[in-house]
């Protein structure tokens, strides 16, 4: 196996390891999982708290279906609500709620408390080298 190939492989089911990790953490005690974690943090971090649909979904790197699908539930149970956008009716926009930005700010204590724990071998040096890193991979 080449190298590259094993770096992809590993860095897949690391990635994987830790998504599940951080899922069960979240669900358990915030009932969301990471995902939805993903598109309050990206709510939370642009302009308005708003964005359209379409860049929620690249933000996460998800389809627009796919969003959509995601985004019921959390209206549903008021994390989030979508907004008509006043210069295009075919634009869907979604905006974080108060209880959205509350469950976002106590999830994000749970979710700093996970990642410490999970790379609890790995020292701060360590952790901005890979930093470094995944910025060359994006």
């Amino acid at each position: 196996m080449k190298i590259h190939t094993e770096a992809v492989i590993n860095l897949w089911v690391n990635s994987t390891t830790i998504s599940r990790n951080i899922d069960l953490t979240l669900s358990g005690l915030h009932g969301i999982g990471f995902s939805e974690y993903m598109v309050l943090f990206h709510l939370m971090n642009s302009p308005n708290k708003t964005l359209r649909r379409i860049d929620l979904a690249d933000a996460i790197s998800r389809t627009a279906s796919g969003v959509t699908r995601m985004l019921m539930p959390m209206e549903k149970i008021g994390l989030i609500e979508k907004e008509i956008n006043p210069r295009d009716a075919r634009v869907s926009l979604v905006k974080i709620t108060e209880s959205g930005e509350a469950l976002f700010d106590n999830a994000s204590i749970s979710l700093d408390e996970k990642s410490a724990h999970l790379l609890k071998r790995i020292d701060n040096k360590d952790i901005s080298h890979l930093l470094k890193i995944f910025d060359k991979l994006s």
